[in-house]
């Protein structure tokens, strides 16, 4: 959620409640010059309201749209309870405003307006705690995916340094491969080379057989 848009809630929530306090013990001012000094000032409390009203709306509508329409639900919430506060403010202001207000004092049925005030403000509060707490999940779902995708990257790294560590391996082992098939080779070679020396030695040993039995053959016909 917004930061700005919470510092901007926090500031309505306390003003709705000082503005409310105020409304409601306006019945208990009897003093004319008291009585419009605190009319004065819930009237610039109501002018501060709607522009904090108006800075929620302009941020909610700047964000994302998965986050902009669940501020935007709590937004109407506060609208309709500062409507209620501007209701409020414009009967203690009539002019039969003290009448009300003996009428109040004796039990009559503004007990059940402010009744229904204040279980409307009781029904507000609810919402913003369930709206806080969708927040709050989300944030949450946020921070597991954050972290999922962390682990997908790791998991991907170390999959690609095992990929290099096996290709190394296969180069390394090809390499052996060559250099046993070039041994073979030459193992190959001198076998040949050795057999063929086998030969000729051979060769030379049957002539120089066959030379002495000529010559002693020679010697002994004579």
């Amino acid at each position: 959620m917004s930061e700005v848009f919470e510092g901007y809630e926090r500031q309505y929530c306390e003003l709705s409640a000082n503005l409310s306090r105020k409304c409601s013990s306006m019945s208990l001012v009897s003093d004319q010059e008291q009585k419009q000094q605190k009319l004065s000032e819930i009237k610039a409390g109501l002018d501060d309201a709607d522009v904090l009203i108006r800075k929620m709306d302009l941020e909610a509508r700047s964000l994302q749209p998965s986050v902009k329409a669940m501020l935007l639900a709590k937004l109407r919430e506060y609208k309709s309870d500062l409507n209620n506060l501007k209701k409020e403010f414009k009967r203690i202001t009539s002019p039969n405003a003290d009448e009300a207000a003996r009428e109040e004092l004796l039990g009559t049925g503004m007990a059940d307006t402010h009744l229904a005030s204040a279980d409307q403000r009781e029904r507000l509060t609810m919402s913003v705690e369930r709206i806080n707490q969708s927040s709050e999940r989300i944030r949450e779902s946020h921070r597991t995916l954050l972290e999922t995708e962390e682990l997908g990257v790791s998991i991907l790294q170390d999959l690609h340094s095992q990929r290099e560590t096996l290709l190394n391996s296969h180069k390394r082992l090809y390499g052996i491969d060559d250099a046993i098939d070039k041994s073979k080779k030459v193992l190959t070679t001198m076998s040949r080379r050795i057999t063929r020396n086998k030969w000729i030695v051979a060769s030379l040993i049957g002539a120089l057989v066959f030379a002495i039995v000529v010559i002693l053959s020679y010697k002994l016909s004579r």
